[in-house]
């Protein structure tokens, strides 16, 4: 991977970690469209710079993660179902991150359910931190477990999963920010471990480009969270359901028509 490459992705990932789009689908198709060979290194790049991406949170919000110790009891409260089958299934995630047909299918159905999110869920009221409940914050963390196919979005399923329990889009979408900290510390620390496992030791050049992506990731993140609570108030989920849909169908097109990604 070059720096070229690791800047693409990194950006990638910043503009859409915190959307409802799916950031490992687009990096998946980012890495397709840029002919990125899928190495060990090059998965353990995609993964180690969400937790870039999630830092952001963390400087945005910082007052928060200071509020009171019930803060973080419900983050590892919603955190613990994906915890659980993140282990359970961990060499099948591994495997769904090479199936790009399945990111078009979940980008196209988690689309159309994005037309109607807001008509559904149009009378939500409540929009305090105090409202989250720890049965609300488990069900939240059951549906971000959903979002461990590639292409679901963890952004998508637990803004949805918020909604459901009769938070307001933005109270949703915010715990959604707070719980990628600990879910996507956790999801790093163990491809580290799991690459090192495997006897793989970092090289120094891999090393750097790791950083780097998670600076940019960090950087265009910070932008793009502000950015997206206020089109998420003023416009809703409609518009991120559509570019699902087109972005997704255009991609089961072209594998119908068995097009190769990298030469689009």
């Amino acid at each position: 991977m070059t720096y070229f490459e690791a800047f693409i992705i990194a950006v990638i990932e910043g503009l859409t970690e915190f959307l409802p789009i799916s950031s490992t689908g687009h990096m998946m198709i980012g890495s397709a469209l840029l002919g990125i060979e899928s190495t060990p290194f090059v998965k353990l790049f995609t993964i180690a710079i969400q937790l870039g991406a999630i830092l952001s949170v963390v400087v945005l919000y910082f007052k928060r993660f200071f509020k009171s110790i019930n803060f973080y009891i419900k983050l590892v409260v919603a955190f613990i179902p994906a915890a659980i089958f993140g282990l359970l299934l961990g060499d099948y995630i591994d495997a769904a991150l090479e199936n790009l047909f399945g990111v078009a299918v979940a980008l196209f159905l988690g689309g159309i359910v994005l037309l109607f999110v807001d008509k559904w869920f149009a009378n939500n009221n409540q929009d305090k931190e105090e409202d989250i409940t720890l049965v609300k914050a488990l069900k939240i963390g059951l549906f971000q477990c959903i979002a461990m196919w590639p292409g679901m979005s963890r952004s998508a399923c637990t803004i949805i999963g918020g909604m459901t329990q009769k938070l307001t889009r933005k109270n949703a979408a915010e715990f959604s920010f707070f719980l990628a900290v600990p879910t996507m510390f956790a999801a790093t620390a163990k491809k580290l471990l799991d690459f090192y496992k495997e006897g793989i030791n970092l090289q120094a050049q891999e090393i750097n480009i790791l950083i780097f992506g998670n600076v940019v990731a960090f950087i265009v993140a910070l932008i793009a969270i502000k950015s997206f609570i206020g089109f998420l108030n003023k416009y809703g989920f409609k518009g991120f359901g559509w570019y699902r849909i087109i972005v997704g169908g255009i991609l089961i097109l072209l594998f119908i028509l068995k097009v190769p990604m990298a030469i689009i």
